[in-house]
């Protein structure tokens, strides 16, 4: 994905006459639905401007240009790649990252400075550091940069066009000296250097043929933690860590430098959503500390993350590995660095059911890891707690981390390894089962990443089945809809996962003994390829990844249309524990989903028992020849597969009766194809004008409304006309219809009054005065397409 592609010779006259941010602009929204912050767009404007006069001015117009590119299986977007031939006629690229700093101070991490950013001084990568690491990543992924027989040679640098280097300059220190030297650091006063290093690489022009070789290159199939752990724990590192991954990765490195002989404790904590490369962080500091000579521990409180990584690794260093409850009786600072992945799965204490009376404590399970390390890494994502029971939270360490004079240290990730790179896709199923609001309303299947939805469980794992029959890793999965039931040592599996005619076993439980050849215990059911045969339950897929993952939605919980929420239904639930969860019962079960819908790297396949949670899902899919919008290309058929698109001037000063004839009567204009029908005559498509109705209606969103009839419109979203045009509010408009009880100053009486309420804050709402506004409603809402 790109925001621009072209010639630098159209770049420079797009610059020259005001039209690049806005051309970036509409790309953005074109891709992810949601528009750029202004922040952005003003970053566009003044560094591109910048960047356009360097080549100007040096004529490199007879180059390629790629702007806002993101990098393969990442959220991450190169600000400028330009191509052309170096002075030997090879083939060459140049990233530049373009920075508007201007001014920085030191920081203790090794590849790190502290400067003005997002609102607030922040550590973040030296400049160079960041675009080494674009560069080393691209090389590593891209074919282009690596296949022979003649791979395009990648240069990098960055340029930070607002700044001025002073005195004893934080950025040009001896540290940075390697950094500097491969990927170096352009101010303001550098504009010759600068052209120096780019005409070097670049003087022979020619570069949209070589542009062509990066667009048409493709992507090493994804790395997966598991297939290379052995590799990184024996000191092979297989992942290149990213932006703020490498941040909080050179964090923990200078802590547990700093930790030796240090009586206080340091705790960080790294926040960040599905695919964010949390266990990869984790994974690359256990391998270094170890190197290094440090006590590194790495503990879960999942046994089938736990037992993988120590089958996978070996006798070398998997005692290092452990779970959560394993420090109760540990001395003080015994480990160096105690580095605690999943953390949301931590409990409120270590005993169970099988500890001993004897051993028995109410110390809380967080208090013993930090007293047993010197430096304790948490690891988290609370939207991914599923029981009751796990209580990690970030709020809960860092009030502990306080209360006992801690240094603290709180990191985010947003760079997305997961879900084809897509943050859409992980943002978008959030905002669809009202965990967060978030811009990605509708999923628009763009993004290099495949979301299905099968008509049945058995074309679902059919599907599933093909892609590793094509060298893919794949598996089932389903929610905890099922009893779970015990092994009979000697036989079969239950098939308990029964769906019709569909029967499956779910992966064996792990207290299962004398299990059937070719059937894995639960905790190598991720990473046996024999795991397939199985349907796997969130338990046994939490924490692992597939490039393909299949997930039966049950009907523990359900979108109610007539709610216009998710309901609970604890009676369709296997899962005892949660199933009694009472008032949490709902938030598990949706973070139970957000965790299956998110196992996999390239694509997700979904079947759903409920018909009404498989239509909401649908609503709000945006995606050509699946499912919403239709290529407009195939016959159209008036109110059999499509309905009239209207524009809000067609409505202007009518009211709904004339309305209603209007349609009813035969429209005349543009029909759009789309999915479902037939349709009644009552219905019709608008174009979102403004932002005022998002999360819910974004800004250009083609949206579903139908003429009402007698029918109550409180608290509804509609499409209201004014007949006679009311001042400083246009005539037609998308808002939420609300009769309010308001009690004025100094009386007593309850007064009613009138609002057309928006869903964005930016975006006033309209009181409504009946004597002057003649109010007509012309439509209510259906759904976006």
């Amino acid at each position: 994905m790109r925001l621009y592609i072209g010639s630098t010779g159209q770049f420079v006259s797009a610059v020259a006459h005001n039209q690049i941010a806005d051309r970036l602009k509409a790309a953005f929204f074109n891709y992810y639905r949601h528009l750029p912050s202004p922040g952005e767009i003003r970053s566009w404007r003044q560094s591109l401007a910048s960047v356009s006069q360097v080549f100007q001015l040096n004529n490199l117009l007879d180059h390629g240009i790629i702007l806002e590119y993101q990098i393969p299986l990442t959220s991450k977007r190169l600000d400028c790649l330009i191509t052309g031939k170096d002075g030997g006629h090879k083939d060459h690229a140049v990233i530049i990252e373009l920075k508007q700093w201007e001014s920085c101070k030191p920081s203790d991490g090794e590849n790190e400075v502290i400067s003005y950013v997002g609102g607030g001084e922040r550590e973040v990568l030296h400049p160079s550091a960041q675009v080494g690491q674009y560069a080393t990543y691209l090389q590593d992924v891209h074919t282009a940069f690596y296949e022979p027989p003649e791979p395009i040679t990648l240069s990098a640098c960055a340029y930070l066009h607002n700044y001025r280097f002073i005195p004893n300059e934080t950025l040009l220190q001896e540290n940075f000296a390697y950094l500097l030297a491969t990927y170096p650091l352009f101010s303001m006063d550098d504009v010759e250097p600068l052209s120096d290093f780019l005409k070097a690489r670049l003087q022979g022009g020619s570069g949209m043929d070589i542009l062509g070789r990066i667009e048409d290159g493709r992507y090493r199939p994804s790395k997966k933690l598991l297939d290379h752990v052995g590799n990184v724990i024996k000191g092979h590192p297989e992942y290149v860590l990213l932006d703020e991954q490498l941040v909080a990765y050179d964090r923990v490195m200078a802590s547990a430098r700093k930790g030796v002989g240090d009586r206080r404790k340091t705790v960080i904590i790294i926040k960040g959503g599905p695919g964010t490369g949390k266990s990869v962080i984790a994974i690359n500091l256990m391998a270094d500390l170890l190197l290094d000579g440090y006590n590194a521990h790495y503990a879960t409180g999942s046994k089938a993350f736990t037992e993988t990584l120590r089958k996978i690794i070996g006798n070398r260093g998997a005692i290092q590995f452990k779970y959560f409850n394993s420090y109760a009786a540990a001395n003080p600072d015994a480990v160096d660095v105690l580095i605690c992945d999943e953390a949301h799965r931590l409990r409120e204490t270590s005993q169970n059911r099988y500890t001993p009376k004897t051993e028995r404590s109410d110390v809380p399970q967080l208090q013993e890891l930090i007293a047993a390390a010197r430096v304790s890494v948490f690891l988290i994502d609370q939207d991914q707690v599923v029981r009751p029971e796990e209580v990690g939270s970030v709020s809960r360490i860092k009030d502990f981390a306080e209360k006992n004079d801690s240094r603290l240290f709180e990191h985010e990730l947003e760079t997305q390894f997961r879900c084809g790179g897509s943050e859409a896709f992980v943002s978008w199923v959030e905002n669809t089962l009202g965990i967060a609001r978030t811009p990605h309303v509708l999923w628009t299947g763009e993004e290099g990443f495949e979301f299905e939805i099968s008509d049945s469980p058995s074309s679902l794992e059919e599907a599933i089945r093909n892609k590793a029959r094509e060298g893919a890793s794949a598996r089932m999965t389903a929610g905890f809809c099922w009893e779970w039931s015990k092994h009979t040592p000697g036989h079969d599996l239950e098939k308990d996962v029964v769906v019709g005619d569909y029967r499956r076993p779910w992966n064996a439980r792990h207290d299962a003994v004398k299990l059937p050849r070719n059937v894995p215990k639960a905790q190598f059911w991720a990473h046996d390829p024999h795991g397939i045969d199985q349907i796997g339950c969130v338990y046994t897929a939490q924490g692992f990844e597939f490039d393909y993952v299949g997930v039966i939605f049950g009907n523990d919980i359900a979108y109610s249309f007539a709610d216009g929420a998710w309901t609970g239904h604890p009676e369709n639930s296997g899962d005892p524990v949660v199933r009694r969860a009472k008032g949490k019962f709902v938030d598990l079960v949706k973070n139970t989903y957000r965790v299956l819908l998110s196992r996999g790297l390239k694509g997700c396949y979904v079947y759903f028992l409920n018909p009404d949670t498989e239509k909401f899902f649908r609503s709000r899919m945006d995606v050509r020849g699946t499912a919403g919008l239709q290529a407009r290309t195939a016959e159209v058929e008036p109110y059999m597969n499509s309905l009239p698109l209207v524009g809000l001037g067609d409505m202007q000063n009518l009211s709904q009766s004339d309305w209603r004839t209007r349609l009813e009567t035969g429209w005349t204009g543009e029909f759009l194809r789309i999915a479902g029908g037939p349709f009644l005559r009552n219905r019709y498509l608008v174009r979102m004008a403004d932002a005022s109705m998002e999360p819910l209606i974004p800004e250009g969103a083609i949206c579903e409304f139908r003429v009402p009839h007698g029918e109550s419109i409180e608290n509804k979203v509609v499409l209201a006309g004014f007949k006679t045009y009311v001042k400083r509010t246009p005539g037609v408009m998308v808002r939420k219809y609300q009769r309010l009880a308001v009690v004025r100053p100094g009386e007593i009486a309850e007064t009613t009054k009138l609002f057309l309420a928006t869903e964005n804050r930016a975006f006033p709402a309209l009181e409504l005065r009946e004597r002057e506004d003649t109010l007509e409603i012309l439509g209510v809402f259906e759904r976006v397409l």
